[in-house]
């Protein structure tokens, strides 16, 4: 049985046995300009991955008039152009567009673990009450964009975005069944994740390989290429939260380089996932981040790779291998097409 709490609106029940928490934040932006916040996302997200009105119908499974109407709707409620029409050329974004687009996907981003965390709570409380406790699996895993999609198709797996370390008190503590955590670059893992490799009560498998980086503003206007420049051009960092294994990863390359985390200008201000930093970047909100290459370029932002790491699953011994065996094959091979991905034995440079 699926339940999709939406506020202020009735529960929908769907699918008898099997039960799902979806949690769904409809928010209105009032007064002049009046507009449905969710709606406005959903409209620019589908124009600007489509490049056509038509595309952007299709993809929301509305008409063409429709989706013609909720532009005009939007365009008259802001009294600015959001997206500029060219004879045999398409639909594009008009730079407010973009800038808005960037703006609302944000928000939604900052939103996201925080309802993901009383999705879980939900579903598990409901569950408790008509479901076998063993009958799923609770992984509590730091943020990566292949992960969520690999999930989001696995209907036994409930999720809990955390930070690496987060996840991993999470999975010692009972709160969770596995845990998804990574600590950067290739060697050795380094305190506090060589005890997770060394617990007998644990299985440690590689998930995939995967590739981060600077990202920053379109075209690099401040000539960023190192860390060390991040300081000396007081750029404005966009930082991930404590425990976060992109955060320990990037304070490593600051010792490395000489600094102290509290040189760099934005060390300070924290987002809980990869698309919330690029989209604050985006938006001129900020200079440079750390995060995937995916990200980036899906964010149009410039890039600049600091190296590849895996990304490990640590599952109890006694929730057993072949429950994760289809779930760690899917993961493989999504790896193997999706840009700054690779499967955990394919080395790359």
């Amino acid at each position: 049985m699926a339940v999709e709490i939406v506020p202020g609106s009735r529960q929908v029940l769907t699918e008898p046995g099997r039960l799902n928490v979806r949690l769904q934040v409809e928010g209105r932006c009032e007064g002049a300009p009046s507009f449905a916040l969710r709606g406005a996302h959903a409209l620019l997200d589908a124009l600007g991955r489509s490049g056509s009105l038509q595309g952007a119908a299709e993809r929301l499974s509305i008409s063409y008039r429709s989706a013609w109407g909720q532009l005009e709707a939007l365009e008259q409620a802001l009294g600015r152009p959001v997206v500029v029409k060219t004879k045999g050329h398409g639909t594009d974004l008009t730079s407010f567009g973009t800038a808005l687009l960037a703006l609302l996907a944000a928000s939604w981003n900052r939103l996201a673990p925080a309802l993901a965390a009383e999705e879980l709570a939900l579903t598990e409380g409901l569950r408790r009450l008509l479901e076998p406790a063993d009958a799923r699996i609770r992984l509590a895993a730091s943020h990566d964009p292949l992960l969520l999609e690999a999930v989001e198709a696995r209907r036994e797996i409930d999720l809990m975005v955390a930070g690496s370390l987060d996840a991993l008190a999470r999975l010692r503590d009972g709160t969770v069944d596995a845990a998804g955590f990574h600590y950067g670059s290739d060697g050795p893992p380094p305190a506090p994740f060589d005890a997770v490799f060394a617990d007998r009560d644990l299985i440690v498998v590689p998930l995939f390989r995967r590739e981060q980086g600077l990202m920053l503003a379109a075209g690099n206007p401040l000539r960023l290429e190192t860390v060390a420049d991040i300081a000396a051009r007081q750029a404005r960092f966009v930082n991930r939260q404590r425990g976060a294994g992109t955060r320990i990863w990037f304070e490593r390359l600051c010792a490395e380089a000489g600094l102290a985390p509290e040189a760099i200008v934005g060390h300070h201000t924290e987002e809980f996932t990869h698309q919330a930093v690029a989209a604050l970047i985006a938006t001129g909100a900020a200079d440079v981040g750390m995060g995937t290459r995916s990200v980036a370029e899906r964010f149009a932002l410039d890039y600049r790779p600091l190296g590849w790491e895996i990304y490990f699953l640590a599952a109890r011994a006694s929730l057993g291998a072949p429950r994760l065996a289809a779930f760690r094959d899917d993961l493989r091979d999504r790896a193997g097409r999706a840009s700054g991905y690779a499967a955990p034995d394919d080395v790359r440079e």
